[in-house]
């Protein structure tokens, strides 16, 4: 009897989760599945993934979601920690953007 050995789809390095052979980000994949893409979207939006990898990255994350959940905040943190260029370069614009980003999580509660 042949004996299959499990894949696996999502590696943890430079401080974050990517899929495995890709500089492709789980964040990327999770934030499209959160705004109700297929995963045969999420191919065609990443042309150098094959269903296989974006199922097994879905996968992932619904088998680890509180801890993925966790992760993704923390990055959205960060980030929103992080100087941002506009905010003295381009003030009307970093409000615009910031006002459009807030209205996003409005609707995505």
């Amino acid at each position: 009897m042949l004996v299959l050995t499990p894949k696996s789809y999502i590696v943890y390095r430079n401080e974050g989760y990517w899929v495995e052979g890709t500089r492709i980000s789980l964040d990327s994949i999770i934030y499209a599945f959160r705004r109700g893409l297929s995963p045969e979207s999420i191919v065609q939006s990443f042309p150098l993934l094959n269903l296989e990898q974006v199922y097994g990255a879905i996968t992932f994350y619904l088998a680890n979601r509180a801890e993925v959940d966790a992760y993704l905040e923390d990055e959205e943190k960060a980030f929103d920690a992080m100087p941002q260029p506009l905010q003295s370069t381009d003030p009307v614009l970093y409000n615009k953007l910031m006002a459009a980003k807030a209205a996003k999580h409005r609707t995505e509660s």
